[in-house]
């Protein structure tokens, strides 16, 4: 594989493993982050330095050479983001940036529209400026709010999300839509489902329960444990994308009936897929996977559903193992474990 590929969000969870997987690929890969508080920053520079970044060197819209080249821009800088592209003149995009977490949507709606809205309509405008062969854009299993409708599936209506998460991610396939169909912007929306794994975000589950346990503290389990999901680890996410990247959609996708459309083809150069590991688990039994790993009990305490949350998550990943010929599969035990281990080297 060959090509300059730019990653949005490099020094955030996903976008690390997936740059450093880029570059062992053979891509030439600028990565691009804006490296905000809304959680330590420290571990985002971290990984920034497993990619031989010197964080020291970063200054803002100035090239940090390492594995990647890697720029501290926000993504809601459009004239510097579009000088960027100018620049680099692009072969594909993988746009993971956003401002995350559902619970934070709740306190701080304006974030998602600057960071998720704005922030992906500028990407949008540099694609639409300079011609990219690929644009991949991470959406959320989020956007399936709402629906009971399990195992989820791309082709089934995403009209009920249940916070500003959900609702700009949501935003974001219909705003590629637009201008796949205007621009003829070949675009892959990705609707992951609970990543987790070595590097994880701190506002995640396993991040939280795993620093209770450690420090003998205890934490909240919500709907009283009586909760599932399709934890997908990251390695599998980013075999996925790397799979997905050289693989743009047609336009004119047969399967598209303009008088009765599913929402996952289009006559533009537009598709959807889950990724997920299509095997749900509970959530004590995620909790009982970390003791397992830490040899060590947590103090559980048990709460009642939390607003904007959904009791089960469930992908159907048919379609993408069909395109790719991948599906992910890394049990949840071993997945934990690597978290687990990372986090005891890491401390932060």
């Amino acid at each position: 594989m060959s090509g300059k590929i730019l990653v949005t969000g490099a020094a955030g969870f996903i976008g690390h493993h997936l740059s450093k997987l880029l570059v062992k690929e053979g891509y030439s890969v600028v990565g691009l982050d804006n490296i905000n508080d809304y959680y330590n920053p420290k571990l985002k520079l971290a990984r920034l330095e497993d990619m031989q970044i010197d964080v020291s060197e970063i200054e803002y819209n100035k090239a940090t050479e390492g594995d990647i080249t890697f720029y501290k821009i926000d993504l809601t800088d459009k004239s510097n983001l579009l000088e960027l592209f100018k620049k680099h003149q692009f072969d594909y995009v993988v746009n993971l940036a956003a401002q995350a977490g559902v619970r934070y949507s709740l306190e701080n709606p304006q974030s998602y529209v600057d960071n998720n809205i704005t922030g992906f309509l500028n990407v949008l405008e540099a694609c639409r400026a300079y011609p990219v062969k690929h644009l991949v854009y991470a959406s959320s299993s989020s956007v399936y709010g709402l629906s009971e409708n399990i195992p989820f599936s791309t082709s089934h209506h995403t009209d009920h999300p249940l916070a500003m998460y959900a609702a700009s991610k949501k935003a974001n396939e219909m705003m590629a839509h637009s201008y796949s169909y205007l621009f003829k912007i070949p675009s892959t929306g990705l609707r992951f489902f609970t990543v987790y794994g070595p590097w994880g975000r701190p506002d995640m589950a396993l991040h939280i329960f795993t620093k209770a346990i450690v420090e003998d503290k205890e934490f909240d389990v919500y709907n009283y444990g009586k909760m599932s999901r399709d934890f997908t680890y990251v390695l599998d996410i980013v075999e996925s994308v790397k799979r997905l990247i050289p693989l743009p959609p047609k336009p004119d996708n047969p399967k598209f009936n303009p008088k009765d459309p599913n929402p996952d083809v289009s006559s533009a150069p537009y598709q959807l897929f889950n990724i997920g590991n299509n095997s749900p688990v509970a959530l004590m039994d995620y909790v009982h996977a970390i003791e397992k790993a830490l040899n060590k009990k947590g103090k559980i305490v048990y709460k009642e559903m939390q607003p904007g949350d959904v009791q089960s998550t469930y992908a159907n990943v048919q379609n993408l193992f069909d395109y790719i010929d991948f599906k992910p599969s890394t049990d949840i035990e071993i997945g934990i474990k690597a978290f687990v281990d990372k986090y005891l080297e890491l401390k932060i």
